[in-house]
């Protein structure tokens, strides 16, 4: 067979430009098609990412509030409105005297700020939330930096675990307390290494004070200023408990990478102590459930039936109204910790509602993946018969 020429060669094994082109065509069009297939798994994966982790902080949050909520009232065996119907005296803060506001007003359990323009059929541009609350934040709290568009709410009553009493002693207007040092875990349990605030309660009084002296390992601490070493029986033969007392508030605030996040904060005697909580809680909504008594006494103890429900603003500062207090209805808005490639809210019926609260989305899509969480908590310590 004769040899090809050179030339004739080449051009027999070799790529025509017509060739080279389809080539180059056929390749882009796979490869746009790959990075569409990618685009698309990463979009769903961000979604997919953000309703989880929203999901997951969401029942965090709910199960911390849900948790105190209802122990709002828990003063030993009885509630603060059993006392309260018994006598306002047998449930003695031993605390200077203040607006239902003050974080040691133990008459007051529950109290609640309404943020404004946040009531059922109003509408919050999130972002872009109105400022002040109603009843108007006192300075400690407002000290928090809570969120604008959030409400808050404050909860007071003694831990759930107490400690028995073995004795009681008078000493120089304030009272000795002697408790079994191996039981102290009791008063430092979630967190609390260094308690300031007790209860001691019976089935007939509590008397809720500041330590002056507090001495866990050895089994005593003292009270400041405050004597009701008689009104009790200690073990074996009573019913006496010593407790650490609760005084914390739940809002909204930025945490310090400028995430929303929920926050809880524990007077601690001198000031609040926050903590963060949970990321991504955007605003907290709530709503309370009224006993029909309209005045809670001896004569007018509750009836059990909680008739109206209304937001902080319509029970205002009246610590009656807050004493009717039987249930409340929580509200969460939880956006994703990332950004998860969502599609903005084309309309109303899109946009999230808590309790009643519309939530318009910002000017420009942040990409935020968003959810509201709702339940409604029933205050234990205020069941009727209890």
């Amino acid at each position: 067979m004769k040899p090809l020429a050179p030339g004739k060669r080449r051009s027999a094994i070799g790529l025509s430009l017509i060739e080279l082109m389809v080539a180059l065509a056929i390749g882009t069009v796979l490869l746009l098609g790959l990075v569409q297939v990618f685009a698309a798994s990463r979009t769903a994966y961000q979604t997919a990412e953000g309703m989880s982790r929203v999901q997951e902080n969401a029942r965090f949050a709910m199960d911390f509030l849900q948790r105190d909520v209802r122990m709002a009232g828990h003063f030993g065996c009885v509630n603060d409105q059993a006392h309260w119907v018994k006598s306002a005296n047998d449930l003695e803060s031993h605390f200077p005297g203040g607006a239902a506001t003050s974080p040691t007003n133990f008459h007051v359990s529950i109290f609640g700020y309404e943020a404004a323009n946040t009531a059922p059929e109003q509408v919050v541009t999130i972002g872009n939330a109105a400022t002040g609350w109603n009843p108007g934040l006192p300075a400690d709290i407002a000290a928090l930096g809570p969120l604008p568009g959030s409400d808050i709410i404050e909860l007071r009553y003694l831990a759930s675990e107490g400690v028995p009493v073995n004795g009681l002693a008078a000493t120089g207007g304030n009272t000795k307390v002697d408790f079994p040092s191996s039981r102290s875990g009791a008063l430092t349990s979630d967190g609390v290494g260094s308690p300031n605030l007790f209860g001691v309660a019976d089935c007939a009084h509590a008397d809720v004070f500041a330590a002056g002296a507090v001495n866990l390992a050895g089994g005593t601490l003292t009270s400041d200023g405050a004597d009701f070493s008689t009104k009790y029986t200690t073990q074996p033969s009573g019913q006496t408990l010593l407790y650490r007392a609760e005084s914390m508030v739940y809002y909204v605030a930025n945490n310090v990478s400028g995430v929303p996040a929920l926050f809880r904060a524990r007077y601690d005697g001198v000031g609040y102590r926050a903590e963060e909580l949970v990321e991504g809680v955007e605003s907290l909504q709530f709503l309370y459930g009224r006993d029909s008594t309209p005045i809670i006494a001896t004569e007018t103890p509750p009836t059990g039936s909680i008739t109206m429900q209304d937001v902080a603003s319509e029970l205002g500062a009246d610590e009656n109204e807050w004493r009717r207090v039987g249930l409340v209805q929580v509200g969460l808005m939880v956006r994703s910790p990332d950004r998860a490639a969502t599609t903005q809210a084309a309309g109303e019926d899109q946009q999230v509602r808590v309790l009643g609260v519309r939530f318009a989305p910002p000017a420009s899509n942040d990409g935020f993946y968003r959810s509201s969480y709702e339940v409604s908590v029933a205050l234990r310590n205020r069941l009727f018969g209890n």
